[in-house]
């Protein structure tokens, strides 16, 4: 059986050890026949840098790669190009002087690569000197592929000044692209987040973004075809709906894709984990939420405009478009409300990042000391079994485990949402259907929770913002939420409505109601 390519991040090598390779190679075609300038945004480890050496093999006419690809036959292989290739995945770029060290340290490499001597002193001047000289040499057109663009601002993100400062430098870089429109074949650039032409690319304008192009969408990560053709001899005994819920649903616009990364790791060791969201820790999202005191419950299908997806900058960051554009959330529908005005819903992409995300809120919500996997079995089990009191009792004694300095140092539990959102975020970590704001014809059930035929419709309220007692439950019970699941067929469904009232003051749930509704 041949080894899986994990780890291995370039196409070269994977050709060379005759290692699985999903072709990829006809958007190399599409995209040298249709424009010059590019930009393309992905999360991290989707194989953008994959993609970008596939360029490079391409336009360095190294035919012997892609045999058996797409491109074998439908490339002109005499024409090659000289191709700079530029990366700033590499360590951690602290300060502006370390930027301009790394830049010219990039810049010498492949100099030294075609032998071309740099005399310029200034960066921006050493780049351009590189391309006309690569051109007068090779007496071709220059191709430019820039990987992690914008590696060096997101490593300072909450460093706004620092920031701010290396954002100019890399605009300063970027900004000698447009001046050698003359010299160049191509031009791709890719990274995680994206900026605002307005902040990196103003010299750079006639960048074609084809982040949500229907027509690129699968350009990376797997589509459902590609895993089962190219895997086909890995598949035995998987479960082909598990693996979905799991890794699948990454949508751009076209066909959803599966994560790529937890896929190889997925099929190598054939365990359920979270790979991908363990190769990063995201704690500038919790410097947010707590910044905008967020309700957590409604990261599930948010509506934002299209202009909200592409405003990530340095002094405008806003946690929904973080949260697209890193990963974390993927667009499940568009509505066409207005002519000329597209509205994106967003949810998780997949069990991996729901439960997984949650988990991680769950140590920022709560005191790190309290035994989550112990509660969340306790929950899980309570449910299960309607047990209502026992739930009751297991999220009482939960938030009655908070040291008092947690409140102390923390202020999140000022506003009416944090009782809430622990709720949720257990729920859903646990990977059980939970559904935040659920819609019904009377109103909005604050959370609906099934686990196999028992469906759980929970309201909550705050007692110094309402104080009458018993309200929560009454409000399901005027509204009558529970109308709408007495209709769903079969006649073996166990509803049960929960009203919970917290208060501010002693920090924990002061009264718990529930009712049992016959079916």
């Amino acid at each position: 059986m041949k080894k899986l390519p994990i780890g291995v991040s370039s196409f070269k090598k994977i050709r060379r050890e005759n290692r699985y390779y999903v072709d990829k190679s006809y958007f190399v075609k599409s995209l040298a026949d249709n424009g010059i300038y590019y930009f393309l945004s992905r999360p991290r480890r989707f194989g953008k840098s994959l993609f970008l050496d596939t360029l490079k093999q391409a336009f360095l006419a190294e035919k012997e790669y892609f045999k058996g690809l797409f491109l074998e036959k439908n490339w002109d292989w005499t024409q090659k190009h000289p191709v700079i290739h530029i990366s700033f995945g590499g360590g951690v770029i602290e300060t502006r002087e370390i930027l301009n060290k790394s830049i010219y340290a990039l810049i010498k490499e492949n100099a030294r690569h075609y032998a071309v001597e740099i005399t310029e002193e200034t960066l921006h001047f050493q780049f351009k000197e590189l391309i006309r000289k690569l051109y007068d040499q090779y007496k071709q057109p220059v191709v430019i592929l820039i990987d992690e663009y914008d590696k060096p601002i997101l490593d300072n993100i909450t460093k706004t000044d620092i920031a701010l400062q290396i954002r100019e430098g890399l605009k300063n870089l970027y900004s000698v692209i447009k001046d050698c429109d003359e010299f160049l074949k191509f031009v791709f650039l890719t990274g995680v987040n994206k900026f605002s032409k307005v902040s990196l690319f103003s010299g750079l304008n006639n960048l074609t973004d084809i982040t949500l192009d229907s027509r690129y969408a699968t350009l990376c990560g797997y589509t459902h075809a590609e895993l089962i053709n190219t895997f086909k001899d890995r598949l035995d005994g998987v479960d082909l709906e598990k693996i979905r819920l799991w890794y699948d649903g990454y949508n751009f616009l076209g066909e959803h894709v599966y994560n790529p990364y937890d896929i190889l790791l997925y099929l190598d060791s054939r365990v359920y984990k979270n790979y991908w969201f363990e190769t990063a820790t995201p704690s500038f999202l919790i410097k947010l939420i707590q910044e905008k005191q967020y309700y957590l419950p409604q990261i599930e299908n948010l509506e934002v405009t299209e202009e909200i997806l592409e405003s990530f900058d340095v002094d405008r960051i806003v946690l929904e478009t973080l949260l697209f554009q890193t990963g974390y959330l993927t667009i499940t529908k568009i509505d066409y409300t207005m002519p000329g005005e597209r509205i994106f819903f967003l949810n998780y992409p997949n069990l991996e990042v729901k439960t997984s995300l949650n988990n991680y809120l769950l140590n920022y919500l709560l005191d790190f000391s309290v035994k989550k996997a112990k509660t969340q079995r306790a929950i899980y089990n309570a449910l299960k079994n309607n047990e209502i009191d026992s739930l009751k009792d297991v999220f009482h004694s939960l938030f009655a485990s908070i040291p008092y300095n947690w409140y102390v140092n923390n202020d999140m539990d000022k506003y009416e949402g944090y009782y809430a959102s622990v709720f949720y975020c257990y729920f859903a970590a646990l990977g059980i259907d939970v559904k935040p704001e659920d819609p019904t014809s009377h109103g909005r059930i604050d959370l609906t929770v099934k686990l196999n035929r028992n469906i759980y419709l929970i309201e909550f309220k705050v007692v110094e913002l309402d104080k009458n007692k018993g309200n929560a439950l009454a409000q399901i019970k005027t509204g009558k939420y529970y109308e709408k699941y007495m209709a769903l067929p079969g006649s073996d469904y166990e509803i049960f409505l929960i009203g919970v009232e917290f208060s501010r003051d002693e920090r924990n749930i002061v009264n718990f109601e529930w009712e049992r509704m016959g079916n």
